[in-house]
């Protein structure tokens, strides 16, 4: 139950939906208060998320002193908002038809108002402010509604009551008494004069993602099931939800500049697609059983790679492919209580991160062990990546966190040049392909043997974050999830444990790393590392410990079932963009690995660097 209040709600207290293309959020007072259109990653046409007074927004709500209870509709992506007042009961229903999947105008998001108890006045407010509020914005009435319209951005309000213009604003009152049901249409650019069904379309839509949530996490023997079932469907439907219907690029979350650090500056546009989560995100979908986006992903990303020079590979890419993502910063909009910068692209893209070669061949490989052989063309491109690592692996980087304060020889990045070899091998070899075998292998055990010598410090007794530092970080998780030694080795398990105790806050949180980055302020802990220590805990056999850290982590997440990309570990509130990719993946695979771990299932035919048949550690006493 959450009651009527600030201007700037807490991150966890918005709902999400959109149309495989675009995302809005809403708070929970029935304001949809950041909407880019028409794809996430263009101009926001609603950004109120970023400044209360002048990003923009559209609210329907009650006029008087109200309480909200949220859901979505079973297993779904339609938000249900429901308001009760002192002298009744109505809810708001919100959906964007899926992109290519239903037949109805997917530039349309449909607002269902219906009175279930008594009577409700309801305030219907709308503020486009297009182009992050830099563009000036032209309001007029029409026929079947309000027109707005700004740079190359345009609205059609539809309300079945006639709307005032004033100052920039669209404002009326929409009174309702039981059993009463009308419809609130924003029609976006190129939707204006289409035909809609409302109440088609809502059937529709509920019909596919009804549809598309029993797929997740579905059949006999499942890994996922149990108390934690429901939570990893939502979390595949957050996931489906990411994907662009076109491309098959999943986006790392629907915002821009949500901050790490409120009033800080750690505030970054995570609305493309990153190449380091593409081992974890095959994964992830593979075992949700939702095979076609997975292998639309590797496709996606295979395609990235088309290019006879490795080098020129990025990080992150939008989500069409673009390679041109220019960082720069948003003067007119406060920023989230306050948070400045706002940014939009991501200077990131242009940085050098030799970690992104080894999580194209985790994705690869992944899609492999599921059926799905390389075509010859492909081969090449894997090849030349494979040789363009043997050249490289030994050289600086920026490494996976994108640190802004020069690079290093990241022990995780140079683990991952590793991994390109390993699985390059292994494809190699398993479809017979034509390799410098034997260069590739000696090249592997140069990198294992370096790492071994420069990256493990045994005055702390862990992996380290770069050679010659005592920094921790939260990826020497990973070393033995990517097969690089086995979970029983005493330096993975000194590795847990040093991580445990100096990334660790309470039964939950895990940072990232306790070293400089090159950035003032602080930043929350991060959903995805929580869940990397509950996967290495699983599988070293400290089962119960990982089952108790993994409820805890679900403690936080929203009753929504959303997630953030990090928490605060004093408060619990979310930090950074949200809802975020890579934490849900987390919660997907942590439960996959828990359910392994405990004999529920195998997380694929062969999961990333764990060998089925051999031994995990030893198990709780």
């Amino acid at each position: 139950m959450i009651e009527s209040g600030s201007s700037y709600p807490p991150i966890e207290a918005y709902g999400v939906v959109g149309n495989l293309e675009t995302c809005a959020l809403v708070a929970p007072n029935g304001s949809i208060d950041w909407f880019p259109f028409p794809h996430l990653e263009s101009p926001s046409v609603l950004a109120a998320m970023l400044d209360a007074d002048r990003g923009g927004r559209f609210r329907i709500g009650p006029v008087d002193t109200y309480e909200t209870d949220r859901r979505y509709v079973d297993e779904t992506n339609v938000l249900e908002t429901t308001f009760r007042t002192g002298s009744g009961m109505a809810t708001v229903t919100d959906f964007m038809p899926p992109a290519g999947r239903v037949d109805h105008p997917k530039q349309v998001l449909y607002r269902r108002v219906a009175c279930t108890d008594g009577a409700v006045d309801l305030e219907i407010e709308f503020e486009p402010r297009f182009d992050y509020g830099r563009a000036q914005t032209t309001i007029r009435s029409v026929e079947n509604g309000v027109l707005a319209a700004g740079s190359e951005q345009r609205t059609l309000l539809e309300s079945p009551i006639e709307l005032a213009v004033e100052d920039g604003r669209i404002a009326g009152e929409l009174s309702l008494e039981a059993g009463d049901v009308e419809w609130v249409l924003l029609r976006c650019t190129g939707a204006e004069g289409a035909r809609t069904d409302p109440a088609a379309a809502l059937e529709d839509t509920l019909d596919y993602w009804t549809e598309w949530g029993h797929t997740c996490a579905g059949g006999d023997g499942c890994a996922f099931e149990g108390p934690w079932h429901d939570q990893i469907v939502r979390s595949g439907l957050v996931l489906k939800l990411l994907t662009h219907a076109e491309s098959g690029a999943i986006a790392a979350a629907p915002t821009t500049s949500l901050p790490e650090d409120i009033g800080g500056v750690r505030n970054w546009d995570y609305r493309f697609n990153w190449l380091r989560d593409a081992g974890f995100t095959v994964q992830a979908l593979m075992n949700l059983g939702t095979v076609e986006e997975a292998t639309d992903y590797v496709d996606w990303v295979m395609d990235l790679c088309q290019t006879d020079a490795p080098d020129e590979i990025q990080p992150v890419y939008g989500l069409h492919g673009s390679s041109d993502l220019e960082e720069r910063e948003i003067g007119s909009l406060e920023g989230y209580r306050g948070s400045q910068p706002v940014r939009i692209g991501n200077g990131a893209a242009e940085q050098r991160q030799l970690d992104i070669y080894g999580e194209l061949l985790l994705a690869v490989d992944e899609r492999r062990q599921y059926g799905r052989s390389l075509a010859d063309d492909e081969w090449d491109r894997i090849r030349g990546i494979v040789e363009y690592v043997r050249e490289v692996w030994g050289e600086p980087d920026a490494g996976i966190w994108e640190v802004r304060g020069g690079t290093e020889h990241f022990v995780y990045s140079k683990v991952m040049c590793w991994v390109a070899l390993d699985r390059g091998i292994e494809i190699a070899v398993e479809g017979d392909r034509d390799a410098p075998l034997g260069a590739w292998r000696e090249t592997r055990e140069r990198i294992k043997t370096d790492v071994l010598d420069n990256g493990f410090d045994e005055e702390v007794g862990a992996f380290v974050q770069a050679y010659g530092t005592k920094t921790l970080d939260a990826t020497a998780l990973l070393l033995p999830l990517v097969g690089f030694l086995p979970f029983d080795d005493d330096r993975v398990r000194g590795t847990i444990d040093a991580v445990e105790d100096r990334l660790g806050e309470d039964d939950a949180f895990v940072m990232r790393y306790d070293g400089d980055d090159g950035l003032p302020g602080d930043e929350g802990a991060f959903v995805l590392c929580s869940c990397w220590l509950v996967d290495a805990l699983a599988l070293s056999g400290r089962v119960e410990k990982a089952h108790s850290r993994f409820e805890t982590v679900l403690e936080y997440v929203n009753p929504l079932g959303l997630v953030a990309e990090e928490l605060d570990p004093q408060t619990g509130t979310h930090l950074g963009n949200y809802p975020q990719a890579f934490s849900h993946i987390g919660i997907v695979n942590s439960a996959l690995y828990l359910g392994f771990a405990r004999g529920r299932g195998t997380p694929g035919p062969e999961p990333m660097g764990i060998r089925l048949g051999e031994p995990i550690g030893v198990p709780d006493a």
